[in-house]
Order: C-alpha cells, then structure tokens, then sequence
C-alpha cells in the first residue's frame, strides 16, 4: 500500500468477454505459475494432483473438485510459498481399452503378429471389431490419449486451473512405467508383493481380476430354490438356494455350530441331487440360521463367502464357471459316475444363466426341487465398470500385503490414517472402516493389455511349464521393460516360450498401482533426487470421497512400504456432485453434465464461484442459479473498481497515514476483519467461508461505503477527499487479492487497470497491514452510517422516489448515535438530507425517521 506514480488503464466498456483467452495466454507466457525449485522445503506447498482418467471427456465433477484445490494452490502462492503443482494423466487400463475399442473399432489379439502399416478402419463399427496385435492396439491407445489429454489441457486451462504445465505425466510414460516397475520389484524383495494361485473375483466380459476396492453391489432379481440333498438313508436335507447351477460345484453343506437342527449331521456326510456326489456337512459361525432353512451349500465357488468357508474348512475344490463366465467342458473331480457325467454335460458350455435353467429342470425331473423358485431382489457383486455380475474363478494373480491378512501391517496402515489431517475430519472414519473391513490382500494384476507390464519372466523347464517360484527379474538400470517383447538377461527371444527357455509374465498392473505412486511419479522420485527432496512428502491430496479406499488407501500402502511415511501431511476431501433432482451424477446414470456449455454460458469464474460455495466433503447440487450469481459478482467487480478509480482519480495518494476520517478507517477496520476471517478460512481449507466473507463485504462494500464517500472523494484538495481516495484504493487492493484464488480472471483484470504484474504473484492481503491503515477505526461507525442510509433510501423507494431525491430531515435515535455522527457530512450527502438530528436513548438497536418533502407524502 505505497504511494506510487501509476496510470490507470480502465476499458470504456469493461466486459467478461475474451477475458479468459486473454489472460491463459498471458499467464503461460508471463510464467506467473511456474513452480522454483530453487526454494528450499519449508518454502514450497506440494500438491499431489489427482490425474483425471483420459478416456472421454472431463465432466462438471472434475470442474468442482478440482477448482477447490485451484483455490488452496492459488492461496498458498499468494502467502509466498513456492507451490509444486503438476499435472498428471492416468491413461492406462480398462477404461482406455474400452474407449479405444469402440473409437477405432478394433479388440486386442495378442496371437496376431505386429502390423507396422495398419490402419484403423475407416468407418468402425464396435459390433465387427477388427481384431489387431497387442503392439498395434497399445500404439492406438497412446494415440487417443494423447489426444483426449490436450483437449483435457485445454478445459483446464478454460477453467484458470494455475498448473505449472512444464510438469506433466502420464501413467503409462516411460517415466511413470519405470517407477511402476521399480516399486514393484521392491516390494517383491521384501515380501511385500507375491504371487498366488487361489479363487479371485473375475469380471467375464472383460475377462480379467477385480479388486476388493473396486466392488460394487447391485440389486439384482433372483429367485431362491428348495433343493433336496439327501442323508445316507434317503432322509432329505433341504438347502434353498439362489444359484442352483452351481450344485456341480458343491464341497460341502454347512449350519451354524448351535444350530439344534443340524447338529447329528456335523461329521456326517449328504448327496447330491442329480449328481449323487458324497460331500461333508460341517459348522461355521458365518452359517445363518435363521436364512431358509439355516444350512447351506458351499460350491467352489459362488461368492466370497463360500472362498472364506473352503479356506477356513480346508474343503476339496471343485470349479465349473471358466474366465468366459460358461460351464467348462469337463466336469470337475468327484463326478465320476456315468450319470453325473451325462448330467453334467447338459451344462457344459452354457452361460451361467442358461445352466440354471438347465439345472432347474433337472431338480424337477428328479424330484429334488421342493415346490417352485421364490423371488426374491439381493445385492449381487459387480465390477464398478462391469454389466455383468462378477464369478469367483480360480486364477494366478500378484498381489501387495495391504492389512487384510496382517494384523500388524492393518495396525500400521490405521495409525498412518490417524497421522493424516483430514479435511473434513469425518472422513477418516471412512478410511479406517475400509482398512478394518479388509478380507484379503490387494490384487494388483490384470488380464488386459494397455498398462505397466510386470517386469518378470518365468524360466520353462523341459516340458515347457513356468518355475512360478523362480521368477527372473531385470536390474533396475534397465526399467520399464515390457516381457512380452523383451528377454531378460542370459536368454535370446528365440527361447520364448520354448521349453528350457523363458516365458513373460503375461499381465499388466491395475492402474492404482502405478496411480499409488503419483507422489513418486511427479516428485521425481530415483529420477530426480534434488526435486524430489524438496516436495515429498507432499503438503496436499486433494480428491474425491468415493476413491479414498483405493487411490487414497493405496497411496498411504506404497510410501509406507517405500518411504517409512505418510505421502503427503493433508488431505482435502471434495463432495459429490449431484443433479438438478439431487442424485449423484454418473457416467451408468446419464446424469453427467460436461462443464464447455456451461463455462460458455456463464464464465469461468461464474462455473469456479459455484464449485467454491461447495464445502469439502459436502455434496453439491449443479445450481445455474449459482452460477449467474456469479458471474453478476465478476461483473460487479469489473464495474464498481471503474467507479472507485475513477472517483480515486490517478493522483491519489494511497498512503495509510493518508487515511483520517473516520468512515474511511471504520470501513478498513472492517475489511481487516474479513481478511482475518477469510485468511484462517483458507488455513483450516473452508474455503467457502472465506468467500462468503469477501463477498458479503464487497456488496456492502458497493452498496454502503461507495454511496456514502463518494460526493467527498469528488471533492478537490481537501485532507478528507484525500482520506476517501486513499481509503478506495487501499479497500481495492485488497478486495482484488482476497476474489483472486476465487475469480481469477476477473481479478487479474481489474487489478491490471491499475497495478503492475500479476495480482496472483501479488502479496495475500495481511490484517495487520489493514488494521495499521485503520489506526483506531471501528467497523461499528461504518455498520451504523450504512443502516441510516439503507433507512433513507427505503423511505425513498416505498414513496417510489429517486435516489437522488432531496429529503427534508433524517432523525436517528438509539444508544449508539455517536457512531452514525461522527459520519454525519457523509450520511447528509450520499442521503440528500437537509437535516440530520441525533438523539440518545436507551435503545440498543438505531431507529432512523425520515421526513420528505411535502410534494412527496
């Protein structure tokens, strides 16, 4: 707030439009974000940036969430801190496949030979996809993302995000494979990651392994059928039952241990209808007695209860359902008669749904199916990206310890959650339920092609079978490796897949895996030690709730095992965005809303204004209402600062000692109010609050204390006209800096009309400084002179009045009239009163009579 010799540069007609091109292009050239790293650790906030998934097109959700963590880089510049804020791209994985697949009309093949001239179909058609080689299809992802991935930049820089754009990645980069890859092999050294043989959740349309993390349950319509097993004399044992396909699969029968009905049967054995097959009856406290008939068939396998009880009772296996979701050809071990075998091979090859059917009629012919199917609705297991529901097939996948099998490893992971400051607090309730509700490790393979390769091959004996126990793996110097088109040392490629040769792991990792390590990956970690020294951990994780337990849960697991900490010292939590009708928008809904139209429409700032009135954690409804409140707030801004430089005039000294009159330092008094306020707003990341206090204040701000100084800032040569001057511009530099995270091409505008530089490079707003330029100011003066002239201008407006008008005498009585006296030449002017009377009374509250004009009542 110095004296400074400046030029004002006012538009005549002061507009939103092209403000956002201008400005994107005048930040990227200026470099007002670009990160120095030549700033040591406590002078730089690091921010680990959720990477969108490039595979589509960016949605009005990703404009709320990511705004709000715009707001907090954008704050921290402007406290002086250095802000490390990249960007990141996480373009490997399912949802790339299947956007490729359907865009170029193509389905991987790895069998095909790599084709260096294909093209694409010219007219695709996601019905006859033309299958192409696993090179060739991965070239085409790299392809559209890049794509997808500068149309994303551009949305973000639409949106003001101030990303240093010169760091950048991609999950699926050399850079971030390598990391991938090298975390990898770490944990498989100290026995963090290890390979298993042993039932998994498989998705049959995508044909690959699902992770507990990404679960979801669905309703789904069913039916429960009464089946006969039968004791050794005949008697029979009914089960009741929602898939009766799977009584091939059957292992056993199972009841609760205190379950009176059943306890004679326990150690004893029952069969199988229509396949007579002999299978134990055991107990387990899991059974649920009061469940139909309170026993139970396990089968091998129809959900994950029935892998918890096989475990557990250590039962025989005995799979139907193959990677395809149909019956397998051959029957499974324990069907050995020629009836079941004739039995079994009605089932063979048929979908799941039509071996129901086909079992169903079987239990009526034999007469093993007591009275019809009940309906019934029960939530059913699926993958989150899936439309079909999942099946429990035996497989070899990788996995990390996470605490769902180590209690000491759980007790871990659950205090580094009590380490983390959460934003909102409650949200760590939910990752500690998730981390306490583990069953099992974290399943980080999967059978698709376009993704971080595991970097390990398997030596082949001389039959050709894989040593899984001896697994070959490369020297970190040589990372990212890709087994499937590599040989690791000692071998040539002819010996692929020959017996004494060598074969490559065939899978790639789950895209949490390489997305755990976005602190790593960003921060340069092996890659660049002195970057990564000065931001790791990192300050920030900003995200959304629904994927705390796993990009959040898993970034914790990664530098626990890696690093011997926390990733980052915060967490902010967003809320969910929700439609008109206040559901949760959803790509499966069709309730998504892309933000281009919007953002046309309104404004960036108007779209950024209604994702800050959103609190973290708290779920937000898309209000346009909003929206146009905000950009009415950026016009506003844009109009009343022409209004206060042009009553400020260039000549005006905007020194705090300049400041003298009571109305000037009571309204600077105020703002250092807001300033404090929103400052520890920002501090405890509520940032809606620090903007409901510079807007409320701004409005008055317009509203009041414009109208009540502005007839003695027109004035000329004068101590008092000097104090409005030098009160406005103060006021005007610091309302600029506190809208600035919020509307920042609004405030880079306005402030460039009369200040030099970049208002997001410029200092945040100090009460202290404020309050100095206040002296011994009370907010209560400006309060009280802003109630007269709201009780002068109402008269006014009921008798459908001018404001100009002229009034014959303004009357105010209360206990607190010296407030409004003190401000008396103002309240006269900017009232139009002939008189102006002050009288003292016991009334806490100010009453104001106004008296107009005869011709006027």
């Amino acid at each position: 707030m110095t004296n400074r010799s400046r030029s004002f540069r006012v538009p005549d007609k002061p507009s939103l439009d092209g403000i956002e091109a201008k400005w994107v292009d005048a930040w990227d050239e200026s470099g007002v974000y670009r990160f120095d790293r030549t700033k040591s650790r406590d002078e730089i906030f690091s921010i680990d940036t959720p990477p969108p998934t490039v595979s589509g097109s960016l949605h009005i959700g990703h404009a709320f969430s990511y705004t709000h963590t715009d707001l907090v880089a954008r704050y921290q510049r402007m406290r002086g801190k250095s802000v490390f804020y990249p960007m990141g791209w996480d373009d490997n994985g399912l949802p790339t496949e299947r956007r490729v697949q359907n865009y170029y009309g193509v389905r991987c093949d790895p069998s095909i030979p790599y084709d260096p001239d294909f093209t694409p179909p010219a007219k695709p058609d996601p019905k006859r996809q033309v299958p192409v080689s696993r090179r060739n299809f991965i070239e085409l992802c790299e392809r559209l993302t890049a794509e997808d991935e500068k149309v994303f930049e551009g949305v973000w820089r639409r949106m003001g995000l101030s990303v240093d754009w010169s760091h950048t990645y991609a999950t699926i980069d050399d850079g971030s494979r390598a990391a991938a890859q090298r975390a990898f092999l770490r944990n498989l050294a100290r026995g963090e990651a290890y390979m298993a043989e042993a039932p998994t959740l498989w998705d049959v349309t995508f044909r690959t392994a699902v992770a507990q993390a990404e679960l979801e349950d669905r309703e789904r319509t069913g039916a429960y059928h009464k089946v006969a097993f039968h004791r050794p004399d005949g008697t029979p044992v009914h089960i009741e039952t929602t898939r009766p396909e799977l009584i091939a699969a059957c292992v056993a029968l199972v009841a609760h241990p205190d379950d009176e009905r059943y306890q004679d049967l326990f150690g004893g054995t029952v069969t199988s209808p229509v396949f007579g097959v002999e299978v134990p009856v055991e107990s387990h406290w899991l059974a649920e007695p009061d469940k139909g008939s309170g026993i139970a068939m396990i089968c091998t396998f129809g959900d994950t209860t029935d892998v918890t009880w096989w475990r557990e009772l250590q039962l025989a296996t005995r799979p139907i359902v193959g990677w395809d979701g149909r019956i397998i050809s051959d029957p499974p071990p324990g069907l050995d008669s020629a009836a079941a075998r004739e039995a079994y091979a009605r089932l063979a090859g048929a979908t799941v749904h039509t071996a129901r059917e086909r079992m169903v009629e079987m239990l009526r012919a034999s007469g093993d199916l007591v009275g019809e199917p009940t309906p019934t609705t029960r939530p059913v297991k699926f993958y989150e990206k899936g439309d079909k529901p999942l099946e429990v097939v035996t497989t070899r996948q990788w996995y990390i310890r996470n605490g769902g099998r180590d209690a000491d490893v759980r007790d871990r992971l659950l205090a580094r959650g009590r380490e983390l400051q959460w934003h909102p607090d409650h949200m760590r309730s939910r990752y500690e339920h998730w981390v306490e509700g583990l069953n099992g490790d974290w399943l980080i393979s999967r059978q698709r092609f376009f993704g971080v390769p595991f970097p390990v091959w398997y030596p082949l004996d001389g039959d050709g079978n894989p040593r899984y126990d001896a697994p070959l793996v490369p020297d970190e110097a040589a990372l990212p490796v890709d087994p499937s088109s590599e040989a690791p040392a000692g071998y040539t490629e002819e010996q692929r897949d020959a017996p004494g040769g060598f074969t490559g792991d065939p899978d790639i990792m789950d895209t949490w895996a390489t997305s755990s390590l976005s602190p790593q990956i960003a921060g340069g970690w092996e890659r660049d030690e002195d970057l990564f020294s000065r931001v790791f951990p990192m300050d920030l994780r900003p995200q959304g709730q629904d994927i705390i337990r796993t990009w959040l849960f898993s970034t914790v697991v990664r530098a626990d095992f890696e690093n011997g900490c926390l990733p980052w010292r915060t967490a902010a939590i967003s809320g969910w965005i929700l439609d008109p009708d206040r559901k949760k928008m959803s790509k499966s809904k069709g309730n998504v809303v892309t933000p281009l139209d919007l953002l046309e429409r309104y404004s960036s700032d108007a779209i950024r204004y209604w994702a800050a009135s959103g609190r973290l954690g708290t779920d937000t409804a898309l209000d346009e209402g909003q929206m146009k409140v905000g950009r009415r707030l950026s016009i506003k801004i844009l109009n009343a600062t022409k209004f206060a430089l042009s009553v400020a005039g260039e000549d005006a000294a905007d020194r705090p000692e300049a400041v003298t009159q009571p109305l000037d330092r009571a309204m600077l008094a105020a703002l250092a109010e807001v300033v404090e306020d929103a400052t520890a707003a920002f501090e405890a990341y509520d940032h809606t609050r620090a903007l409901e206090r510079a807007e409320r204040f701004f409005w008055e701000f317009c509203d009041d204390y414009l109208e009540l100084v502005k007839a003695r800032a027109y004035e000329e040569g004068t101590a008092e006209s000097a104090s409005a001057r030098a009160a406005l511009l103060q006021a005007l530099s610091v309302i600029q800096r506190l809208f600035a995270p919020f509307l920042p091409f609004t405030a880079e505008e306005v402030w460039s009309w009369w200040r030099e530089g970049s208002v997001h490079a410029a200092e945040w707003p100090q009460a202290a400084g404020v309050r100095a330029a206040a002296a011994d100011g009370d907010p209560a003066v400006l309060e009280a002179a802003s109630a007269v002239l709201r009780a002068v201008r109402k008269s006014k407006s009921e008798a459908k009045l001018s404001m100009r008008a002229e009034v014959e005498r303004v009357a105010v009585r209360g206990k607190h009239v010296a407030r409004a006296r003190v401000a008396e030449g103002d309240i006269r002017a900017a009232g139009r009163a002939a008189a102006l009377d002050f009288e003292e009374s016991d009334a806490e509250e100010l009453s104001v009579e106004v008296t107009l004009p005869p011709a006027a009542e």
